[in-house]
């Protein structure tokens, strides 16, 4: 029996795949291990080779994504997945190695010879004799809005993830006590490894010692409350598009001509102070959304648009029928607009009837959906807020900086 299943992750436009022996056959593997190792491995080639790691990054660095996942993966299972292990086993790329790997002809340039410092420690996630000249520690706590809305704002679903990401400079072997102020907002949590479950489970507090350098202390997903703390007409941002394509004529009969078939859109943004987020005490000014964007998918029997906007740019990419406009920073005084018409195939809607108004029916093409991507810096959806940061077990005093972010997740826009 040749039988294996497959689990795949898509990831900056690559996708990732595992296949796995079924359990019959060998010990059982729990799917989610297998999704999760995959990450950690999209992870590991965003801190070597910078974001996007897409297909170009991992082709100009095909000798290190091979020996990363040597050292990742021993005999089917995961091995090695520490930061800090793996870039002291494996050297990320520079361009005098690149330079000098070229010289020599080999990849034995970004091998090290000796073992990670952690690799015979109890805390294999940090190095031994860390030392900064400058203590600090910052904790960003990121919400994702996952949403569906109409064209009306009307929102269909949604829900909201979170993700507490830490970036530390400390010496020494720092012990860190994270308290919240409400810890009963939010639900199913997964941590690194370098927290104290226990305490976790009995204090609702996050004790842990931490890596050296950026990594994510724990995840979790924000409790809905019976009212739901997504309302209809709830989100900082309204997006409202309109679409229409001419009808097909019927069987027979002429189009006026040898004239084009032409769609039209329009499409405004708008930000709107009321909404469910929770702004931090420190915020002070207008609601100001920050890399605001809008990707716009066409369906196939579109053949090229023409598009202008008011504020920002808009590229069409006529191969993929998708086109991204950037607006960037939004304020309540700005109204953003997109306009423009489509040029269509001749034979964009093969309805039998051909007198169908709506697009690409007959095809089974519907118009595909906006996507929007947005971030809002010191707001929240939870209102889950750091009530404190203590460092014990080293003499200095770090600074701390901590702040809230809420960005969009999946955030689709249906053109009805």
């Amino acid at each position: 029996d040749t039988t294996v299943h497959l689990h795949s992750v898509l990831r900056d436009g690559l996708s990732y795949l595992a296949a796995v022996s079924p359990p019959e056959r060998t010990v059982a593997t729990a799917p989610l291990l297998v999704i999760e190792f995959l990450h950690k491995i999209a992870d590991t080639f965003v801190l070597y080779f910078g974001e996007p790691a897409d297909e170009s990054a991992v082709k100009d660095n095909f000798s290190t994504c091979y020996q990363l996942l040597e050292e990742m993966v021993d005999h089917g299972w995961p091995l090695t997945t520490e930061p800090n292990a793996l870039t002291d086993l494996i050297r990320p790329p520079t361009v005098m190695g690149k330079i000098q790997q070229a010289i020599s002809g080999g990849s034995s340039s970004i091998l090290s010879e000796a073992l990670p410092r952690g690799t015979v420690s109890n805390m294999p996630w940090r190095k031994a004799g860390v030392t900064h000249p400058n203590n600090e520690i910052y904790i960003d706590i990121v919400e994702e809005v996952d949403c569906i809305l109409t064209s009306s704002g009307a929102v269909v679903s949604s829900d909201v993830s979170g993700s507490v990401q830490a970036q530390s400079n400390l010496s020494g072997v720092p012990d860190l006590l994270l308290t919240f102020n409400d810890p009963e907002r939010i639900d199913d949590c997964s941590f690194h490894p370098c927290v104290r479950y226990n305490r976790y489970e009995k204090d609702r507090v996050v004790s842990f010692v931490p890596p050296d350098g950026p990594f994510e202390l724990m995840r979790y997903r924000v409790r809905r409350d019976s009212d739901d703390s997504l309302a209809v007409g709830s989100m900082p941002i309204q997006v409202m598009p309109s679409v229409g394509y001419p009808r097909r004529p019927a069987s027979g009969t002429t189009n006026g001509g040898d004239a084009e078939s032409r769609g039209r859109i329009t499409i405004s943004v708008s930000a709107r102070s009321i909404s469910s987020l929770i702004y931090s005490s420190s915020r002070r000014g207008a609601l100001v959304i920050d890399d605001v964007a809008v990707l716009i998918p066409f369906p196939k029997f579109v053949r090229t648009a023409n598009l202008t906007v008011t504020a920002g740019q808009v590229v069409y990419d006529e191969a993929g029928k998708m086109a991204k406009w950037v607006i960037g920073k939004l304020d309540e005084k700005s109204r953003p607009e997109l306009k423009g018409d489509m040029v269509l195939e001749d034979n964009y809607c093969d309805d039998d009837d051909g007198n169908t108004g709506r697009p690409g029916v007959g095809s089974g093409e519907l118009q595909p959906p906006l996507l929007v991507n947005w971030k809002i810096l010191l707001a929240s959806v939870s209102g889950l807020n750091v009530s404190g940061l203590s460092v014990t077990g080293e003499r200095y005093k770090p600074y701390k900086g901590v702040r809230n972010i809420c960005r969009s997740g999946t955030f689709q826009i249906r053109c009805d």
